[in-house]
């Protein structure tokens, strides 16, 4: 990666952002307003309003961004943080942009942050905040299945989505389409199977799909296919968990874990299923059976492996330990871990970045096909399960009858199966990532002067928006 994408004095997550934007930006033709106006945001919303909590009342801050709008609705996750900032949902929202753009999702990109501690509140007063955000964003029409569609992110769940849903429904009586206005919703609610651990699934597929390919492990040193590879894992919610879990079942070893109370390894491999109980039990992971532990989280990403998935939060290698690094593979589980001035340094030493914008998106891949559900409100394979099962059953009775070989009843159902719901979106998943990865590989290969994953990942999708905004007929 060249100089040119290093900011020596960056000012914010949103400024990493556009710089790695910028830089990829000299690789399109495109004129620079329309790469300024794909590159700003289009809408920023910061509000504040009060709860009650005990006897006092407290004043929340709350934030919606919607970054393009070049398709709609916009999408995006709601971050609870006591950190969150406008800075940081700017850039999520930046990030949802050109994530939708690279898997072809059509929408565009948002964000939303609730400058909370979750920790420190009630049940209830979570669930008064979360109705109070979504009554601020419908006052002002940020949020309805065909304008902004809010999902689960850091500190929030399918609990919290559910409130939102309920509280647009309740205000928007009689829409037949109220109920996506928001994703992530739990399956009673008319959410999807496969949700929930769609992220961590779709980082594992991309991380199995970068290795496969021989020709790019070869100068890594690594054999290809993800069967005996060490992987670190830095964060233990749900999109680190389930990128552990996936990959272990792809056949990586899980060696490392990383949570905000330390770090635990094991060269030989640890059990993920073991280590959450322990983690339950006793309420953290170090002092696990056979394990070493490193009281600094941080101690733990730079032990020995081939592949690490910080899927914790942002700016978690920079320039202070990205030498000591010992992974041949960075897979982004989370949005923004990696600074510009880390990553320029870790491709030019040979190493390769999965980056977040596309490694990460399976959440938003299946929030989509959840959209669609609830837009059409029909559960996907009810329609059609039977009759591929009938159809399927009837070939076989043809085929016994013809052959006269007979199969077993146990045989039989392993090909008489109509798909199910979750069989159709980890289908789908896995299709999308699979495609995407050889997209964004295919314009790093065309392309001598581009290095890196990333940036072939940004020009795929400003290219892709810039489409999108000519065929609305603004930039000739």
């Amino acid at each position: 990666m060249a100089k040119d994408i290093v900011n020596p004095n960056p000012s914010g997550f949103f400024d990493d952002v556009c710089s790695y934007f910028d830089y990829a930006a000299q690789f399109t033709n495109h004129s620079a307003g329309l790469l300024n106006q794909i590159k700003a945001c289009n809408s920023v919303y910061h509000f504040r309003f009060p709860i009650r909590k005990g006897h006092n009342v407290e004043v929340i801050d709350g934030w919606r961004v919607e970054h393009s709008n070049h398709m709609s609705p916009t999408k995006g996750g709601i971050r609870y943080s006591e950190i969150v900032n406008q800075d940081e949902v700017m850039a999520l929202a930046a990030l949802m942009t050109y994530k939708c753009a690279i898997v072809n999702v059509p929408f565009g990109g948002a964000k939303g942050g609730i400058k909370i501690n979750t920790k420190n509140y009630s049940l209830a007063e979570l669930e008064n905040i979360t109705r109070r955000y979504t009554v601020e964003l419908i006052k002002k029409n940020f949020i309805g299945p065909a304008i902004d569609v809010p999902a689960p992110d850091y500190g929030s769940g399918e609990r919290e989505m559910s409130w939102i849903a309920d509280t647009y429904l309740t205000m928007n009586p009689g829409q037949l389409d109220a109920l996506g206005c928001v994703t992530g919703k739990p399956i009673a609610l008319h959410g999807i199977h496969g949700r929930k651990e769609a992220t961590g699934r779709g980082v594992a597929i991309a991380t199995k799909e970068c290795v496969s390919i021989a020709e790019d492990m070869k100068p890594l040193g690594l054999s290809p296919g993800l069967e005996g590879k060490r992987i670190i894992v830095q964060g233990l919610g749900n999109v680190g968990y389930h990128s552990a879990k996936y990959l272990a079942e792809f056949g990586a070893i899980i060696v490392g874990l990383c949570e905000f109370e330390g770090a635990i390894y094991n060269a030989a491999g640890l059990d993920l299923e073991a280590v959450m109980t322990h983690r339950k039990e006793t309420g953290s992971i170090l002092g696990f059976k056979g394990s070493t532990g490193f009281n600094n989280s941080a101690d733990g990403l730079e032990q020995d492996c081939d592949i690490l998935v910080p899927a914790a939060l942002e700016n978690q290698l920079t320039l202070h330990n990205i030498a000591k690094i010992r992974a041949k593979i960075i897979a982004e589980g989370a949005n923004g871990p990696t600074s510009p001035q880390a990553a320029e340094i870790f491709i030019k030493n040979g190493g390769i970045i999965i980056p977040d914008m596309y490694c990460n998106a399976g959440g938003v891949t299946v929030s989509y096909f959840e959209w669609l559900k609830n837009l059409s409100h029909v559960a996907f394979g009810r329609m059609d399960k039977r009759y591929e099962e009938n159809t399927s059953l009837n070939l076989i009775n043809l085929m016994e009858k013809m052959t006269g070989v007979n199969l077993s009843p146990e045989q039989k159902k392993l090909v008489v199966k109509g798909p199910s719901e979750l069989e159709l979106v980890n289908s789908g998943l896995e299709e999308t990532m699979i495609r995407a990865y050889h997209e964004i590989r295919e314009i790093k290969q065309s392309n001598p002067k581009i290095h890196d994953l990333r940036t072939a990942a940004f020009v795929g999708s400003i290219n892709k928006i810039a489409i999108s905004y000519m065929n609305l007929g603004i930039w000739p």
